[in-house]
């Protein structure tokens, strides 16, 4: 289900369902860091098979996530101690875009999304996404 979402374009349906997802993970589970968040997102897309690439480095730095389906390619920035417009700033000012501008050929619309976790509810608090 989390991948079909992503793969119609629908990223608030996406982001809603992974908020129930982390939901369910009990609070003992979770040890607070973003690694933690990182983790069960990348799990989320590799187990039922979807494409996922995680610390995707670059010339000027490292996106935490890209995920390529057929229609889109999105590019994630996570945030624990921070807020999702310092995680989109970043996207741009690193230039995490840049390596797949070159791929106008293949109709993928790339798509920047920023995710700020909120540590006291153990949770996604807030995202926003920018679609090209």
């Amino acid at each position: 289900m989390f991948s079909k979402e992503l793969r119609a374009g629908d990223v608030d349906a996406f982001m809603e369902r992974l908020k129930c997802f982390f939901e369910s993970i009990p609070y003992d589970l979770n040890d607070q860091t973003e690694r933690h968040y990182h983790v069960v997102f990348y799990l989320v897309f590799r187990l039922p098979g979807q494409y996922i690439d995680s610390e995707v480095k670059s010339a000027r730095g490292r996106s935490d996530s890209v995920v390529t389906t057929p229609d889109y390619l999105y590019v994630f920035d996570f945030r624990l101690n921070g807020t999702a417009e310092e995680a989109m700033a970043q996207i741009d000012d690193k230039g995490y875009l840049i390596p797949y501008s070159a791929n106008t050929g293949t109709g993928q619309k790339v798509c920047k999304l920023a995710v700020e976790f909120d540590k006291a509810k153990r949770n996604i608090g807030r995202w926003l996404v920018d679609v090209h």
